[in-house]
């Protein structure tokens, strides 16, 4: 018999260490799929919530946040680049040119998730096809182009996702979600929750992942 977990992966869209989280935890998962299943919840959180319309030069950006200077970034670029790559996440080599405000992407990974849209179960799809977009292609996760492309070629409701992105529907459940994982002292990303209990902190490797959900599967 396996045991059911639930899993709220708390995150942003333009966060590169999410991305390379994700795929190290969704290995970790087909490691210990003969004593456990998982269902995955993308939550939601903003890096950048004031990122006007348009974004900001990378660099600039990151100059301007953290400190870094251009080589240091170069530097770290390629350590994600690498990363990426063992787990089969490929990274646009140039990097990425511009950061995003990603609320809307959200808000759709939100709808997604419901249990009344359908077809069910793509929230998870349609975070990494917006990873893919973003890190692979360099396409902006601001773009209600590429969010109504994105959602249509997953086979959801593209006019729906567009009634959506034209109003301020699920902005407030989008903010109520971010207040609640920050309130609860998550300030950086990713977070995987696992059963609302347990926290594995990070885009650990895969073998990190499993260790520690196999602890916490003794532990339940």
């Amino acid at each position: 018999m396996t045991t059911a977990l639930k899993i709220d992966f708390v995150s942003d869209v333009s966060c590169p260490w999410c991305a390379i989280g994700l795929a190290a935890l969704e290995q970790a998962l087909a490691r210990i799929a003969d004593e456990a299943t998982a269902e995955l919840h993308f939550q939601p959180f903003e890096l950048n919530p004031q990122m006007p319309p348009g974004g900001q030069d990378i660099t600039e950006h990151l100059t301007e946040k953290y400190g870094s200077t251009p080589a240091q970034q170069a530097d770290a670029r390629e350590a994600i680049r690498r990363r990426g790559a063992e787990l089969g996440f490929i990274f646009n080599e140039a990097g990425r040119d511009r950061i995003y405000n990603t609320f809307d992407a959200h808000r759709l990974l939100h709808w997604a998730g419901l249990p009344s849209t359908r077809p069910a179960g793509l929230q998870p799809a349609l975070k990494r096809a917006l990873f893919r977009a973003y890190f692979g292609q360099g396409e902006s996760p601001e773009s209600h182009q590429l969010l109504l492309r994105l959602v249509g070629e997953l086979g959801l409701d593209e006019a729906r996702a567009g009634e959506i992105l034209a109003s301020d529907e699920y902005a407030a459940e989008v903010r109520a979600r971010e207040r609640l994982y920050t309130d609860a002292g998550i300030h950086s990303v990713p977070a995987v929750i696992v059963n609302e209990r347990y926290l594995i902190s990070g885009g650990q490797p895969v073998e990190v992942f499993e260790q520690s959900l196999r602890q916490i599967l003794r532990g339940e």
